[in-house]
């Protein structure tokens, strides 16, 4: 009869095998001590109005082609302060600066021709630490997005675009007035000669009537004179 017992493995060398490691619980504290550190992103002072995964490009003239900038997140942000709405985008993994201009009223989206998930825009952006007119062109997932980023820009744009409008009213008042300003201080500085002159005049007179006196006094004294003889 065949044993139903299994045989037993045996390797080479186990019985001079070392022992496993084993965990005792010891703490080895580390030689360099890192602290943690605040890292400013700059947009601490802004409320994100929008933030959806794309891919950005850029239209390169020279090559006439266009050119991949790099995929991550688009964001319009609102400042807290100034109302300002700027678009930022990132890359996803090292967190580089894709595209950063303002939102200005004159601007446009439009959809990028044979292709639903794709808009179009012109921008003076400031992504490579100096001002540039850039053509771009982002692609999103989704024609969703796609209509959802056309339809916040244009929003966006518009309202700036009011804000500009109103900004330059209150500037073009305020030249206005301080030509007016300016106006009333020359009349007042163009006066004040006039009066000065008419006091010389008035003193001048003063000055001929005291050389009068004199003349009486002489008069005066040959009356005296003649009463005497």
């Amino acid at each position: 009869m065949a044993s139903t017992t299994e045989p037993e493995l045996h390797r080479d060398g186990d019985d001079n095998a070392p022992p496993e490691d084993e965990d005792t619980g010891a703490q080895v504290a580390p030689i360099v001590k890192l602290e943690e550190v605040a890292v400013s992103t700059g947009e601490e002072d802004e409320d994100p109005i929008l933030d959806l995964k794309a891919k950005l490009y850029r239209f390169d003239k020279e090559g006439n082609q266009w050119k991949e900038r790099g995929g991550g997140n688009v964001k319009l942000l609102k400042h807290k302060v100034t109302g300002k709405v700027r678009l930022l985008v990132r890359q996803s993994k090292t967190l580089k600066i894709c595209a950063n201009h303002l939102v200005h009223g004159s601007l446009t989206v439009q959809e990028h021709s044979g292709n639903e998930k794709s808009c179009v825009w012109h921008a003076s952006d400031f992504a490579d630490g100096e001002l540039k007119a850039e053509l771009f062109c982002i692609r999103f997932p989704s024609v969703e997005n796609c209509k959802t980023f056309m339809t916040t820009m244009q929003e966006v744009a518009e309202s700036q675009g009011e804000e500009e409008e109103e900004n330059k009213d209150a500037s073009d008042t305020a030249a206005i007035l301080e030509k007016l300003t300016v106006g009333e201080d020359k009349s007042v500085e163009e006066k004040e000669p006039e009066k000065v002159t008419k006091t010389e005049k008035v003193t001048v007179g003063e000055d001929k009537s005291e050389e009068k006196k004199p003349e009486e006094i002489t008069n005066t004294h040959d009356k005296d004179e003649q009463g005497i003889v």
